[in-house]
């Protein structure tokens, strides 16, 4: 895509995390014969344990350099958040009807009126949200605030940074 800048090491880290799902699925295979100990197994985990490590170690360094240049910014990324009123929270929002008993379909169907009442109206998807009784039936303000915020989104940042060396 000529708007991207740079897009060839992520193309590569995408193609090559479907070369590690593929010597997964080996694996997977193996295990149905770990109890018969024949060997038809052994051959195929001399390849794909030592590939799959090596593998995985240059791509953890790629996107280390990747995520290490990236260009970001900051203003433009809120800009385009504010494009959505939110509605990337409607996720949290279902999953927390359903951590706290909702059937999960009629949870569904109520997020997806407020998203919906969202594209066509001027109205934040948390205010539609609150709107909606079948949310505030298990969700207060406050949690469809906390929810909706991008600190919430946000709160792993940090960690996962530092665990890859990215401080």
């Amino acid at each position: 895509m000529p708007h991207k800048r740079n897009p060839i090491t992520g193309e590569r880290l995408s193609g090559l995390a479907r070369v590690i799902r593929g010597n997964a699925i080996v694996g997977m295979e193996n295990v149905a014969l770990w109890h018969e100990r024949d060997i038809s197994h052994s051959s195929a985990e001399r390849i794909i344990l030592p590939d799959s490590c090596i593998l995985l170690d240059y791509m953890l360094d790629k996107l280390r350099d990747l995520v290490t240049t990236l260009q970001v910014y900051p203003d433009r990324m809120l800009q385009n958040l504010g494009l959505t009123k939110g509605l990337y929270c409607s996720q949290s929002i279902l999953l927390a009807l359903t951590r706290k008993g909702a059937e999960r379909k009629n949870a569904y169907e109520a997020v997806q009126r407020a998203a919906m009442k969202t594209w066509k109206g001027d109205e934040s998807f948390a205010a539609n949200a609150k709107r909606e009784p079948e949310i505030k039936a298990s969700l207060s303000d406050s949690e469809i605030d906390q929810l909706c915020s991008l600190e919430t989104h946000f709160r792993h940042v940090d960690e996962t940074f530092r665990s890859l060396g990215l401080e």
